[in-house]
């Protein structure tokens, strides 16, 4: 039976900085679902990537002092990185800054201005750079962005506009059709009361006013404004052709099943990127989902506020299935999750480390300490042992009943059902109390059985959102994971069969004292900050002559060896030796370093490398730009010279470790 294509996608991620946790959600969250519509027998395409152009990115890079192409490079790579990170399963990483992208979306606005969709005219207003929109005086909210609340500036410039108020009355029909299109109810009736029924503006498609972007190709005044631009990605790295020859690829799993995005953007996706396809010719996605967001606390992050919290800072604390669990249980369907430190912990030992890794590990000990891990057939069962069996084997519909509503956190709360059931089996049959009497080691062997039978089902339909936790239980069982289509029968594991050995999956945090270790970490950092602000930028660091002499742990101490992911590198103008870093030292804030290594090493060969480099050292200017910080190198003296090897680490050490 061939299977059923599945296409789900996710926002592209826009490369001003880099992702904090809430950004992050919705990459695993996605992978959830894709994950588990494999699992299930579907044909997945999930796609994700980054969104790269617009004026945002521009003033960044000339900030940075680099050109927009190197910043987005350093960015894009440091988003997949943690993609990677949190062991997502993407089939596509796209970037907009693709020419075969560049060269679809310049067929595309020249289509859309044949045919009389878009035309030219001036614009007149405000905008927002940081949410890259335009608005009326009376949509603003205190005179600021009804998006993001920051300032507005004025705008006046010639520009392309979408017509967009042609295509409202049949988009208006479409989402009454088709009630599902708009997910969760409340973002559907956001949009339709407070943008479809108001009437719909004609949209600025094109800007004049900065060059990052994708050219006009019939006018090169204009670059393509950045939500034609970033939408038409879901069909022009899926296959699309704007002459009509698609590819079997488009064929196959266009129209998308589910657009995932947050909810901030979901204007763009429901009523911008509809009427585009509309004027296309092309079907709809089936789904827009707009998720809610991850607030710490009782607020947005934001840097400003001291509040970001990243996904690499809690894997080095927590480990990737802690984490993804903690995002995926914890935001519930259509309403705002809150993470903070402590309550990431809480969750972590209430769920994970009691209510799974317990019932796990004593289960996988009892086999051992009374069978030698070998596992009974079991008996004819009691009424609680059918009660457990029945809630397994009911178990596989009840999450895909949740699934199929992208009910994520409702599905897995399923499985706990089962696995808090299988804790509470435990304390009526009281194993321990059965093994001291040698007459009843045929029932001790069939409770034993039923514990088994139901870890191997929350093990299966675990996979999805805890793969690595998933596959160690599989370990402790000493089975293959056999899929959905294995758990149609309570009996998977045949009698005779040996377990593997107990582990823990989840070890209890203390909570005190892994708060004070995360906040003495950050304290100090902050202090770091704060000392390098008030050293002076032209300081001059003299060069030691003398031998070195012999140094106490203190000295050694002082010197802080920080481990960087290198974002983008360039050429220092008018020197042949420097070459300009910027790196991901884990702060949050990109570290710019210069290095005299240009004769050893090229500078796009170094763009996502792990390096190290001393990050405590006073900064000092070289070729009139501030350097914060030396690479650590090793110099080996040959017969034509100094050879130069820079200190590069494995992928997998994040960026922010210290060395000692």
């Amino acid at each position: 039976m061939e299977k059923k294509p599945y296409y789900i996608s996710t926002a592209i991620a826009y490369t001003s900085a880099k992702p904090h946790i809430g950004n992050t959600y919705e990459i695993v969250l996605a992978d959830a679902i894709a994950r588990y519509k494999r699992m299930t027998g579907y044909d997945v395409y999930f796609q994700t990537g980054t969104d790269e152009h617009g004026q945002k990115i521009q003033q960044k890079a000339e900030a940075a002092g680099i050109t927009p192409q190197a910043y987005v490079d350093g960015v894009a790579s440091q988003i997949k990185e943690i993609w990677d990170l949190m062991n997502t399963t993407y089939d596509l990483f796209v970037r907009t800054t693709d020419p075969v992208h560049t060269k679809k979306v310049q067929a595309i606005f020249r289509k859309l201005y044949d045919q009389g969709d878009i035309y030219k005219g001036a614009y007149k207003g405000k905008y927002c750079t940081p949410c890259e929109s335009f608005w009326t005086e009376s949509q603003l909210v205190d005179g600021k962005c009804p998006d993001c609340g920051r300032e507005v500036t004025e705008a006046e410039e010639e520009a392309y506009f979408f017509r967009m108020s042609k295509y409202a009355d049949r988009l208006m029909a479409h989402i009454e059709a088709h009630p599902e299109f708009i997910q969760p109810e409340s973002r559907k009736n956001e949009m339709v009361n407070n943008f479809l029924k108001p009437g719909l503006q004609d949209l600025c498609v094109s800007r004049t006013s900065f060059h990052w972007g994708v050219p006009v190709d019939f006018d090169d005044k204009h670059v393509t404004y950045v939500w034609l631009d970033a939408l038409s990605n879901y069909i022009t790295f899926c296959g699309y052709d704007p002459d009509g020859c698609h590819d079997a690829h488009y064929k196959r799993f266009w129209p998308a099943d589910v657009h995932l995005i947050g909810k901030d953007i979901i204007r763009f996706h429901t009523i911008y990127w509809p009427i585009f396809l509309m004027a296309l010719g092309e079907p709809l996605p089936k789904q827009v989902f707009g998720h809610p967001w991850l607030l710490v606390g009782d607020g947005k992050m934001s840097k400003s506020l001291g509040n970001v919290i990243y996904a690499d800072d809690l894997v080095r604390w927590f480990g990737v299935d802690a984490v993804r669990y903690y995002v995926l249980h914890e935001i519930p369907f259509a309403q705002d999750g809150t993470i903070t430190h402590e309550l990431m912990m809480e969750r972590i030992n209430s769920d994970l480390a009691n209510v799974l890794g317990n019932l796990v590990n004593r289960t996988i000990a009892m086999s051992h300490k009374y069978f030698d891990g070998e596992v009974c057939s079991p008996t004819a069962g009691e009424p609680v042992d059918n009660e457990l069996k029945q809630l397994a084997l009911a178990l596989p519909g009840r999450v895909e009943a949740k699934m199929n509503e992208l009910k994520v956190a409702d599905a897995i709360d399923e499985i706990f059902t089962l696995l808090r059931r299988s804790n509470k089996y435990i304390d009526e049959t009281m194993p321990w109390a059965l093994a001291r009497d040698e007459s009843k080691r045929e029932r001790l062997g069939t409770v034993l059985y039923h514990l088994l039978e139901s870890i191997r089902f929350a093990a299966v339909l675990l996979k999805p959102y805890l793969p690595e936790t998933s596959d160690k239980i599989f370990a402790q069982l000493n089975i293959a994971n056999g899929g959905v289509e294995s758990l149609e029968t309570f009996g998977g594991i045949p009698a005779g069969h040996k377990v593997g050995e107990a582990s823990i999956l989840f070890g209890r945090i203390d909570i005190p004292k892994m708060l004070k270790e995360i906040e003495d970490g950050q304290g100090k950092n902050q202090k770091e900050k704060a000392a390098g602000k008030a050293e002076k930028a032209e300081k001059k660091v003299e060069k030691k002559t003398e031998t070195p002499g012999i140094i106490t742990i203190d000295d050694f101490a002082k010197v802080e060896m920080t481990v960087c992911k290198v974002l983008a590198c360039e050429n220092v103008k008018k020197s042949e030796k420097l070459l300009k870093f910027q790196l991901d030292d884990g702060s949050g804030e990109p570290r710019q370093i210069l290095s005299g290594i240009a004769m050893h090493y090229k500078a796009e060969e170094l763009v996502g490398k792990t390096l190290v480099a001393c990050t405590n050292l006073a900064p000092r200017k070289m070729m009139g730009q501030l350097s914060n910080g030396m690479l650590l190198s090793a110099v080996r003296e040959t017969a034509d010279g100094e050879e130069l090897h820079l200190i590069m680490l494995g992928d997998e050490v994040p960026a922010g470790c210290k060395l000692c």
